[in-house]
């Protein structure tokens, strides 16, 4: 049986409330939460950096999934190592030199991964397969939270999943992107392990239904 790990998005959390918000996801019984970090360079917006990753660390134990989508990742994954993250996943369009990112993450004793926009090829990374912990997969162009789920995501995720059977390596694959109660299954059909939410979320009142038809359904 496969585990489907859930990880909300701060993003899409209330700010002016984060206290509350992450005790919400720490009553759910979710031991996860996702940190969309956006320099306003290589996506159209800004969110958040180190500082604030570390001052939610000071106050939860839960484990920090940290996606940067910034430009020059290699300058700035150390400061996120030290701000308490845990996972830490970088684009392959934004690195000039992402296996010296990778090891500068596990030499740190994180895990790394690789993220992949919608219209990003999986063979960008296959030489780097080895050197991962984990794939993110894009399910919607990044920079903005609340948008729709691009179909084709399901024949990438896919594709990821054979080629990680076939060279029979443990690589787990995030996805990321309108993920929600009319997307969860084909997702996880498509060979997911990772499921990252926002809005269905935080925002949906119905939140505790939804994990538990996730867990029912990964059995």
């Amino acid at each position: 049986m496969r585990r489907i790990t859930i990880l909300p998005s701060i993003l899409s959390a209330d700010f002016s409330n984060l206290e509350k918000e992450i005790k919400k996801v720490e009553d759910s019984g979710i031991k996860f939460l996702h940190f969309d970090v956006m320099d306003g360079h290589f996506v159209p917006n800004i969110t958040f950096g180190a500082v604030l990753i570390k001052s939610v660390r000071e106050i939860t134990d839960l484990t920090f999934d940290v996606h940067l989508m910034i430009e020059n990742p290699d300058k700035y994954v150390l400061d996120f190592i030290n701000a308490g993250a845990d996972l830490i996943s970088f684009h392959i369009e934004a690195s000039l030199y992402p296996l010296r990112i990778i090891e500068k993450i596990k030499e740190n004793n994180k895990k790394a991964g690789i993220v992949l926009n919608p219209s990003t090829n999986v063979e960008t990374i296959y030489n780097l397969l080895e050197y991962i912990d984990y794939i993110l997969v894009m399910s919607v162009d990044p920079g903005f939270s609340g948008q729709n789920f691009i179909k084709f995501s399901i024949d990438k995720i896919k594709k990821i999943k054979n080629i990680i059977d076939n060279k029979n390596i443990d690589i787990k694959i995030e996805v990321d992107g309108g993920i929600n109660e009319n997307t969860y299954k084909e997702v996880i059909n498509a060979g997911a392990d990772m499921l990252v939410m926002g809005n269905a979320f935080f925002k949906n009142e119905r939140y505790k239904e939804l994990i538990l038809n996730i867990k029912e359904y990964e059995r």
